[in-house]
């Protein structure tokens, strides 16, 4: 069996959200792995756009659209219906799938609150105006979310942590790019 999905070019803002795990019930329904605790932008976007897994079995090539029907919470994960996918075995072909939504169509978060795709390459500066080191990862830790720079010290990378708490971080200015901090480059 094949899918019959359109091919598509990948959004120049595309971010990659998750992965399709397997197929779930006989209706073409499959379940999603968000890589957020959030899954709003799945939820958000009706067009995904897919590659084919990494490792493992490729039934498609390429980057294709998917129409998505519904996608909602079900037990702790997330679980979609799309056109072209109409039945159960239809959707054991996606599994692995990668799954990208364009970064336009993310909901606005609230004041204060930040996707981590915008702060990763923000730069980051201490109050004294000292560069730490540009962002290149967000790591959850359960009680917090800690930013893990990375920087240079003499002629060699190095990684610093901070963590993404209000009592550190004094302000978060994604279109300047910069992220200013209470936190010496000592620590």
């Amino acid at each position: 069996m094949t899918l019959a999905l359109d091919a598509a070019a990948l959004p120049a803002d595309a971010v990659e959200v998750g992965r399709i795990a397997d197929a779930w019930g006989i209706k073409g329904w499959f379940k999603v792995l968000p890589y957020s605790a959030s899954a709003e932008a799945l939820f958000s976007c009706k067009r995904w756009f897919l590659q084919p897994a990494e490792k493992g079995a490729k039934t498609f090539s390429g980057t294709v659209l998917l129409k998505i029907k519904e996608a909602k919470e079900h037990a702790q994960t997330v679980v979609a219906w799309a056109e072209d996918v109409p039945d159960r075995n239809a959707a054991e072909l996606l599994k692995g799938a990668r799954i990208f939504v364009p970064r336009s169509s993310f909901p606005t978060p609230e004041p204060d609150e930040y996707y981590w795709v915008d702060l990763i390459g923000l730069d980051v500066f201490n109050r004294e105006g000292v560069a730490l080191g540009v962002v290149q990862e967000l790591l959850h830790t359960g009680p917090q979310t800690v930013l893990v720079l990375a920087y240079q010290e003499d002629g060699k990378a190095k990684e610093r942590m901070i963590p993404f708490v209000g009592v550190y971080i004094d302000q978060v200015n994604v279109s300047a790019r910069r992220i200013d901090v209470d936190w010496q480059a000592d620590y």
